[in-house]
């Protein structure tokens, strides 16, 4: 008996494309054909011992490539008839508007205290006395971030508005 790796790869290079050819002729792709062969295949390496032993080992490998591909086709009839149940046309969703857009862009070029502060007490409704709370700051600081923050948001966010180019000055 031969060396059992050399058997097997002899094995495998006499009949991997034959098997591929044959699965591609049941699912009509030619990829999936590719995965299984290779998955019968390593079935069969990881049982080389007892799967060299047998009368035909390329009948058992063509077994469980064939069981294989059955059993992904099953898996792919289902997933397609719970497709076919769900709805035809799902709600589309506009996407963020130029203003969120630019509003997310700015708040991205706050400092992080600052951005935090605007997050928690426009979007969280937190008060001031809860964000300095949650931050460990005095209130009066919090009130700050705010000021600052709002003030370089309205640069941002209308540049020709001449009060915000005061504010950023100050």
């Amino acid at each position: 008996m031969p060396d059992t790796p050399a058997s097997f790869d002899e094995l495998y290079a006499a009949h991997y494309a034959d098997l591929t050819v044959q699965l591609y002729a049941y699912f009509g792709d030619r990829q999936e054909a590719q995965d299984i062969a290779q998955e019968a295949f390593c079935r069969a390496l990881a049982r080389w011992r007892t799967v060299s032993g047998y009368d035909d080992p390329v009948a058992w490998i063509r077994r469980v490539a064939w069981n294989l591909a059955v059993s992904r086709w099953r898996r792919t009839r289902t997933a397609l008839g719970f497709l076919r149940k769900q709805r035809l046309a799902e709600a589309q969703v506009a996407g963020p508007g130029p203003e969120r857009v630019a509003l997310v862009a700015a708040l991205g070029t706050l400092p992080p205290a600052q951005r935090r502060a605007m997050v928690l007490r426009y979007l969280a409704d937190m008060t001031i006395a809860e964000i300095a709370d949650r931050e460990g700051v005095a209130e009066g600081t919090v009130k700050s971030w705010l000021h600052r923050a709002r003030a370089a948001l309205a640069a941002q966010l209308d540049p020709t508005d001449t009060t915000a180019q005061e504010a950023r000055r100050a």
